[in-house]
């Protein structure tokens, strides 16, 4: 049985991947900063093995516990789905406070590094060696919508975390790629169906797709051997308004 953790699994994405490993049979560790969500996501599991772990990725001490508490249940770690995000109010960037930023910058980058160093350090260590690490980008760390400074800046130093993982891994047996997700249908995506700001500041729908799509391609890179990557991989609704020029 393959071990994993998957951050943000309470909703969304997290959830829908988190669903699809133990669908696969995989052991899984939960995280996510709501305890009832998390409890929800294992209730629904068909297969595998749930262990709800609460964790605030942006607190060291959280994800020490989360790794720990994993490797005590499960032995090992094999994935680790860095996938736990937030965004920010649309606004200018002179209207989004300094704090908001940072509360953004401390969940998307900097608990994105906790937990990268926290995988990496299991994955260095035990035996057999290695893993691998698989960051939620998103189409955000390719082209910007508007008014989301603080997001985006995030998702595009998501990327270089990415890059930097997959060099300094080698020698370690240690694998990162980056998926980069547009349109899954989520609680978050929801307000997609009534309108988001376009890149002409206009306002209008766009297509979403099924978030089953996402559970399936981590399952796809993960399948690799550790001698194999996907370092980048879009998986994004087809009809979106990302290729082009928007």
């Amino acid at each position: 049985m393959k071990i994993a953790i998957v951050t943000g699994a309470g909703s969304g994405v997290g959830r829908a991947v988190a669903l699809g490993l133990l669908g696969a049979g995989y052991g899984v560790a939960l995280a996510g900063r709501r305890p009832k969500e998390l409890e929800e996501t294992a209730a629904m599991a068909k297969g595998g093995r749930a262990l709800v772990v609460p964790t605030d990725v942006s607190q060291e001490s959280a994800v020490d516990n989360l790794f720990a508490t994993t490797v005590h249940e499960f032995g090992r770690l094999d994935l680790l789905f860095n996938n736990a995000g937030r965004g920010a109010p649309a606004v200018p960037i002179d209207e989004l406070p300094v704090e908001t930023w940072r509360e953004v910058v401390d969940v998307n980058l900097t608990g994105a590094f906790l937990c990268a160093r926290a995988a990496f350090r299991t994955m260095r260590h035990q035996t057999p060696r290695g893993g691998r690490i698989i960051n939620n980008g998103s189409i955000s760390a390719h082209a910007p919508r508007p008014y989301a400074i603080a997001y985006t800046a995030t998702k595009h130093a998501i990327t270089g975390l990415t890059k930097q993982l997959a060099l300094d891994g080698r020698g370690f047996d240690i694998v990162c790629g980056q998926i980069d997700i547009g349109n899954a249908d989520t609680p978050l995506t929801a307000r997609m169906k009534e309108g988001v700001l376009q890149a002409n500041l206009t306002r209008a729908t766009e297509p979403l797709m099924d978030s089953r799509h996402v559970a399936d391609a981590v399952l796809y890179m993960d399948g690799l051997p550790l001698d194999a990557n996907v370092l980048f991989m879009t998986v994004m609704a087809n009809k979106m308004p990302f290729v082009g020029r928007g």
